[in-house]
């Protein structure tokens, strides 16, 4: 369908692959609106193509509403809710958001990936390390460089 049409130029001709999408997502919207897991990966494939074309504004505003969609319907907790909102703390980092991202990161994100998946996973040294990285970037107190070198020194 649509979505496949749409994936499969979302690397080469992302240009191309914005309104298939969005159409895309809007069929889905139409025909399957009970399907809201389906709904929330085609609005997750938007977003992703608006990142890669740089318009993180709209990115920011989708995926704000995606992550709110995933803990409602999947649960704060859950593995693709918890991959959602590391996709919402990477775009609100690269639009220098570190007041939304620091607590996203630090009192949401990270609690659900150590319960979820433990210490060590993969996701939760992930989050452990944007934390570190949010806090340096962000740098405006010393608590919060403390912070950062004490997590990347763990």
């Amino acid at each position: 369908g649509l979505g496949v049409l749409g994936d499969s130029l979302l690397k080469s001709r992302p240009e191309e692959a914005l309104p298939v999408l969005e159409a895309s997502l809007a069929l889905k919207r139409r025909y399957w609106s009970h399907d809201e897991r389906s709904i929330l990966g085609a609005q997750e494939n938007v977003s992703s193509c608006l990142v890669i074309l740089q318009r993180y504004d709209e990115a920011l505003v989708l995926k704000r509403g995606i992550y709110a969609s995933a803990v409602a319907l999947l649960g704060v907790s859950h593995g693709n809710t918890i991959l959602i909102g590391s996709n919402l703390a990477h775009t609100l980092n690269n639009l220098k958001l570190w007041d939304e991202s620091k607590p996203l990161i630090r009192d949401q994100l990270l609690p659900a990936a150590r319960q979820t998946h433990g210490p060590d996973h993969d996701i939760t040294l992930k989050l452990n390390h944007a934390l570190a990285n949010t806090l340096l970037d962000s740098g405006r107190t010393r608590d919060d460089l403390l912070e950062a070198v004490t997590i990347l020194q763990d």
